[in-house]
């Protein structure tokens, strides 16, 4: 059902642009897009230069977290509710600290995509792509960092915490030097970037001096982008050797009733080392939380997943908004599908998606909202179907950039940054 439910929303979509093109051609005018219409009607809004990104790894319960059904007993089970700031509108009880926030959330509840299967819905959300074995599509944090830049010159632009980077799309097609540097263990941030005890800079700058003269023939012989990216991301990592903007990466610079507000969980030191980043001018972080894949005692895992979530989310948020970050920082919440209402023979919840949540909250976003509906199980959409690419897209939007802008693969076929999708304006500034 919820392909059709899908299906339908692409067509209606599809429709409307037809129409809408046919009578411009008929009058010889033009329609103006929606992302002109935005800028025109908003030129001022507030967009987001820097994005801090949490994946929720193994597919989070909407049910137990941001949809909650509790007029519906056998549904929700034994996870309860908490009120949020708007009438009407709960959380799963162990959201309580984001439920005090909802008036800087956008909750949107509506979403749907088209497989259960983990890797290859964890890809599509990541790249706005199915898979495709003839091409690697770039992620969204190298699609982002390539189109605004750099702002800190002697850090990357993208990290990835809590995670060596295995199966993660990178930085696709696009330059090797947008793929994200990855940290295994917030606490222990970079390593390996002081010299060894016997190798003294002088030593150390003579051995590049001769690398670089060994390799200058090649370089000649095979000059291309492609080589010339790889160059430079080997010179940005001998920079950040010996640079002092290291220290952003360094949690033992903060106090501890700090790192108390944050957790100890690798979610909580994973959104505090994500402050630090983007205080520090990093341009996208990705945090990732795994655990999710709750097949077995839904309820108990919640009680272990949920509240380090709800903590470590929660204080970025707070933080942020206290030193103003927030106002140029998009944080996103979202998990590769969702988890069925029904709760199955272990207890838990199996795959589906077919309905689920995701958060937005920052620049860019209208705080307070609540889009879409799912049905009143949680198992299908009722109002607003939001597509993979159409929530992907409004990140684009958010951090003003043009969604309907084609970039070109190598191989010379056209990709859009979110896949081509309708923006969320509902939940946009």
């Amino acid at each position: 059902m919820f392909h059709k439910r899908y299906e339908k929303h692409v067509e209606n979509r599809q429709t409307r642009r037809a129409i809408l093109s046919g009578i411009a051609s008929t009058l010889g005018v033009s329609v103006m897009s929606p992302w002109s219409r935005i800028l025109e009607a908003a030129p001022n809004a507030a967009k987001a230069k820097k994005v801090i990104y949490f994946y929720m790894g193994g597919a989070m319960s909407h049910i137990d977290t941001f949809d909650p059904k509790p007029d519906r007993p056998d549904i929700q089970g034994d996870v309860g509710v908490v009120k949020t700031k708007t009438p009407g509108v709960v959380f799963g009880e162990h959201m309580t600290n984001l439920a005090e926030l909802q008036d800087k959330l956008a909750v949107v509840r509506s979403m749907t995509t088209e497989t259960a299967d983990h890797t290859k819905a964890r890809y599509w959300l990541q790249t706005s792509y199915p898979v495709l074995n003839s091409i690697r599509h770039p992620s969204m944090g190298a699609w982002i960092s390539n189109e605004m830049g750099k702002i800190n010159q002697g850090l990357p632009p993208y990290v990835l915490v809590n995670s060596g980077g295995n199966g993660h799309p990178g930085a696709g097609f696009l330059e090797p030097s947008l793929t994200p540097v990855p940290v295994a263990d917030p606490e222990k941030g970079i390593e390996n970037t002081e010299l060894p005890s016997y190798l003294t800079d002088a030593v150390f700058k003579r051995r590049l001096s001769l690398a670089d003269r060994i390799d200058s023939g090649f370089r000649e012989r095979y000059a291309g982008y492609q080589l010339e990216s790889y160059n430079q991301m080997y010179k940005d990592a001998v920079k950040l050797m010996g640079g002092t903007d290291l220290e952003a990466f360094d949690l033992t610079k903060e106090k501890e009733e700090v790192k108390e507000r944050y957790g100890s969980s690798k979610v909580g030191l994973g959104a505090l080392l994500a402050r630090r980043l983007v205080e520090a001018d990093v341009r996208f972080v990705q945090v990732d939380y795994g655990g999710w894949d709750m097949h077995n005692d839904v309820a108990g895992s919640m009680a272990d997943k949920g509240p380090a979530l709800d903590q470590a989310v929660s204080a970025l948020i707070r933080d942020l908004d206290s030193s103003g970050l927030l106002n140029e920082t998009l944080i996103v919440l979202a998990s590769e599908f969702g988890r069925s209402p029904a709760i199955n023979q272990n207890a838990g919840r199996d795959h589906h998606p077919a309905a689920f949540s995701y958060v937005l909250a920052g620049a860019g976003i209208k705080g307070g909202a609540v889009y879409g509906k799912s049905d009143e199980k949680g198992h299908g959409i009722d109002e607003d179907p939001v597509g993979i690419t159409d929530f992907n897209s409004t990140i684009t939007v958010a951090c003003g950039l043009d969604p309907n802008k084609e970039h070109f693969a190598p191989n010379g076929r056209p990709f859009k940054i979110g896949g081509g999708g309708d923006p969320i304006y509902d939940v946009l500034t």
